[in-house]
């Protein structure tokens, strides 16, 4: 029997296995390219955290410092912001990251560039849509988002983006349910999550959701179980997102040093998770496929860095100290939640 061509146009991502070539590809629209794979294994023999940006001694700082995510031990230094960044907001995908807005002497919407497998100072490339701060950040392997945060009075409730592999600005996504600052975010491939934050006069216990590849305002997820402002603690795989300790409302400090889990494909309140170690709330994460680590935030001289395994439940344990102590910092990987 003769085969006959098929009737319908093949479609965009239709897959077939080359015999030739003894490799998978892809239709891109117009011909069969090969499907190329990357990993942060390959790059970095590991996925590469950083802790970017923060305070010391009153003053933001400029300083960038790694870790790789899968072992244990100290960070090391990897470069210099191009401007001094209180609270950045940081994201990344396997190739690139950005260091996005900031304080020190002014409030700025400057996005800062970097090659995550790689060492060295970073790049000023584009611009956020507003100055801000102290806002959540999340990824996909494609878009890095940007929500709320503050800039200089009061709290924002925009939300942007970007589209990475290109130098183009931050353009308008959506809005937040309600504005606020002091806030993390994570994702997975999909979703986008924010947990906690604060919303003059007071510190708020809300998660909303975005969906990444659309554009749109965010959506109540549910509630955490305390009241808190976890600041860039706030980290993921692509099952789970968890929020570490933070600000709560009580006396003096009153710091929380309790962590909460949500799973992100459902909706819901977030759950008990385990302690972490020392009530600093000014906290900074980031996370593989399998650990979340936090730079505790306790003060300008804080070195401590905890973890745990994303998918268990418990306290978190050492796992270096970092290059230089610093908090109200920013943090990001090449291997988080939302790139699978």
């Amino acid at each position: 029997m003769t085969e006959q061509r098929p009737i319908q146009p093949t479609p965009v991502g239709a897959l077939r296995f080359n015999t030739d070539s003894a490799k998978l590809e892809y239709f891109n629209g117009s011909e069969y390219v090969n499907i190329t794979t990357d990993s942060p294994e390959q790059n970095t023999g590991g996925t590469r955290g950083l802790i970017v940006g923060g305070r010391s001694n009153g003053s933001g700082v400029t300083h960038m410092q790694f870790a790789n995510i899968d072992t244990t031990g100290n960070f090391q230094d990897f470069g210099d912001l191009t401007e001094d960044k209180r609270v950045p907001m940081g994201m990344g995908n396997r190739v690139e990251g950005r260091i996005c807005g900031g304080l020190d002497s002014s409030y700025s919407a400057n996005v800062d560039k970097i090659t995550i497998a790689s060492q060295g100072n970073a790049t000023d490339t584009i611009d956020l849509t507003e100055a801000a701060y102290n806002g959540a950040a999340m990824a996909s392997s494609t878009r890095g988002i940007r929500a709320g945060g503050s800039p200089g009075s009061g709290e924002l409730v925009t939300i942007d983006y970007m589209t990475f592999g290109n130098d183009q600005n931050f353009v308008d996504f959506g809005d937040l349910t309600d504005d606020r600052q002091s806030f993390g975010g994570c994702a997975s491939p999909t979703r986008g999550v924010m947990m906690g934050g604060f919303d003059a006069p007071a510190r708020v216990n809300y998660i909303e959701y975005i969906t990444i590849s659309t554009l749109g305002n965010g959506a109540d997820f549910g509630d955490l179980l305390a009241t808190r402002t976890p600041n860039q603690g706030v980290m993921s795989n692509a099952v789970r997102g968890l929020a570490f300790g933070g600000g709560a409302p009580g006396p003096v400090a009153g710091n929380s040093n309790t962590i909460e889990f949500v799973t992100i494909a459902t909706l819901g309140n977030a759950q008990d998770f385990g302690d972490v170690t020392g009530t600093g709330g000014d906290r900074a994460g980031c996370s593989s496929t399998t650990r979340a680590i936090c730079a505790l935030g306790a003060s300008n001289s804080d070195t401590t860095v905890n973890y745990v395994q994303i998918m268990s439940t418990g306290n978190s344990i050492d796992f270096g100290d970092l290059n230089q102590g610093t908090y109200e910092a920013g943090g990001l990987s090449n291997g988080h939640g939302g790139l699978g």
